[in-house]
């Protein structure tokens, strides 16, 4: 049963409208009101607040790294363990095609339903996970595969176990080491990409967002908790954050945005899905026009430029 967000009411109405007309074989009826459902879909969903922007990005209808492998991937198979420690359930790795291109897919998974959000540790990874992530980059670089990486997730896991496995030293290996890849490598936040967690996959010759997706360096309830121990100043804080794809793109911190369907690709998953394959083959194909030493010049002079400012001389 699909899951309706509040802002999404009156969309939930007339399609729950357009099944009882479909059911009475009254197709006049269910024409007339899904032409009334494609006006509202356009009203609601041009109109979205960064707030409910956010809603959307941990909608739990979404996709999530293993449907774009499955929607997008052919004769892949999974990449296990860190070999160190663990096999982070968190993370996962697949080797495999996207159209004819040879790819490694390294996405964060956060899991449907009790039993498995509980396997994924609700899509926060442990050392081993970015561990394993670097192995599996590692790999590609050798025999020059191109990488694609999947950001989703509310964070790196802040358990003790992970701190003792020093969390912070894989995560900023990660972005050294990412930085320094010669294969072409693109990544997508395609749901929530929250702070360390999602940096630690994000450094790529290209970074893009999908239109629904959200990347921070706090939550916004964090942010709320630490700025006005106020649980209710949530919405003030996803708006001063500029979280949203459109806001990251006007200030230069990432690439592309990719048009996921405008009622969002929890409804429409294999649009989706696709709109992102397209952009991945199509964007790896201008990496490809560039040499290794060209990619690594321009992804030092784009993490160099993060951060820039002017100051106002009047």
């Amino acid at each position: 049963m699909a899951t309706y967000l509040d802002f999404e009411d009156k969309i939930k109405k007339l399609e729950e409208d357009i099944t009882i007309a479909r059911t009475k074989s009254d197709d006049h009826a269910a024409e007339i009101l899904e032409k009334k459902l494609e006006k509202e879909v356009e009203k609601t969903f041009k109109n979205l607040n960064d707030y409910q922007k956010l809603q959307l990005a941990r909608h739990p209808d979404r996709p999530y790294a293993l449907d774009y492998v499955r929607g997008l991937m052919t004769n892949y198979y999974e990449i296990h363990g860190d070999r160190h420690f663990n096999d982070d359930n968190a993370i996962v790795c697949y080797l495999g095609y996207i159209g004819k291109e040879k790819v490694m897919v390294i996405g964060e998974q956060k899991g449907r339903g009790t039993k498995n959000k509980l396997k994924r540790n609700f899509g926060m990874p442990n050392p081993e996970g970015y561990r394993k992530a670097l192995r599996a980059a590692k790999m590609a670089e050798k025999f020059n595969i191109p990488i694609l990486m999947l950001v989703d997730t509310p964070g790196a896991y802040p358990g003790l176990g992970a701190e003792e496995r020093n969390q912070s030293e894989a995560i900023a290996k990660n972005l050294y080491e990412f930085s320094d890849l010669t294969t072409p490598t693109i990544s997508v936040v395609i749901g929530e990409g929250g702070s360390g967690g999602a940096l630690a996959i994000s450094v790529a010759d290209k970074l893009a967002m999908m239109r629904y997706s959200v990347y921070a360096v706090i939550s916004p309830e964090g942010c709320s908790a630490i700025l006005w121990n106020d649980p209710a100043k949530v919405e003030t804080a996803a708006n001063a954050l500029k979280i949203t794809a459109e806001a990251l793109k006007d200030l230069e911190l990432i690439d592309d945005v990719i048009n996921e369907p405008l009622i969002g690709g929890h409804r429409k998953k294999e649009e989706a899905i696709k709109a992102l394959g397209d952009y991945f083959l199509t964007t790896l194909e201008e990496l490809k026009q560039l040499t290794p030493a060209q990619r690594l010049q321009m992804k030092y002079e784009k993490l160099m430029n993060l951060g820039k400012f002017q100051e106002d001389t009047k």
